[in-house]
């Protein structure tokens, strides 16, 4: 038997490893390498940079299998909310994971094209730099892809979250606008680039906000217990 206390502190803590990791990954380690349009201070700072540029592929590969027990965790939470939802939001995630371990290779792709001597010598340095960008454009345009995922699994989850009532409902509707934020970023940076990039701050923030919500309330509050919503006691 598990309790949901528990089920709910262990989500938190398995959250907060992917918080972790996948910040270094993302917002550390490719923000200060990568540089969109700039191929030859792109291939630089991948080259001088080298072991931090390993080190963020690997936080990365380290943080998605970490997201799949995420789900499964709240999978087992939630489950007796509506299993056929919770079986889809495990979904959701499993494919956002696969899709995120495959574009990982571009990642790689670029600090071989920058480091490894079979390709910097048989290149000129300007084709170099460019397969560089290249690599790292790829794998820009197939995180937005994964984004697609990021997205869809906070709608099972808003849902879930909401009808529980092992959580405040406001969170519930934050993660399904979540969800909202998350396509729409999507869909503007594909059509519209330019339009998506001023839009992007304001389209992610409700997602960055419920999901930080969710994972510190998952760790500090856990889950609301029958004594302090009046509920039927919780299902083990």
């Amino acid at each position: 038997m598990r309790s949901p206390q528990r089920l709910a502190r262990t989500a938190g803590l398995l959250y907060l490893i992917v918080a972790l990791f996948g910040g270094f990954a993302h917002l550390y380690v490719r923000a200060n390498v990568y540089a969109p349009g700039d191929a030859t201070t792109t291939a630089h700072n991948t080259a001088t940079h080298a072991g931090l540029v390993r080190a963020g592929f690997v936080a990365d590969l380290i943080q998605a299998p970490f997201f799949l027990l995420v789900a499964m965790a709240l999978y087992l939470l939630l489950k007796h909310v509506n299993a056929n939802v919770a079986r889809a939001m495990v979904t959701l995630v499993a494919i956002a994971v696969a899709i995120t371990c495959l574009n990982m290779v571009h990642h790689l792709a670029a600090l071989l094209l920058a480091t490894q001597t079979p390709y910097t010598n048989a290149l000129d340095p300007h084709t170099s730099d460019a397969l560089v960008l290249l690599m790292f454009d790829l794998h820009h345009h197939g995180y937005l892809i994964a984004q697609i995922f990021f997205g869809l699994w906070l709608l099972p989850l808003g849902y879930l979250t909401y009808t529980s009532r092992l959580f405040p409902r406001p969170l519930g509707v934050l993660l399904i606008a979540g969800c909202a934020g998350y396509l729409l970023d999507t869909l503007t940076l594909f059509l519209a680039p330019d339009l998506g990039a001023a839009l992007n701050p304001y389209l992610v923030t409700p997602a960055a906000i419920a999901e930080i919500t969710m994972l510190f309330w998952l760790l500090v509050k856990g889950v609301k217990t029958p004594q302090q919503d009046g509920q039927a006691p919780l299902p083990a």
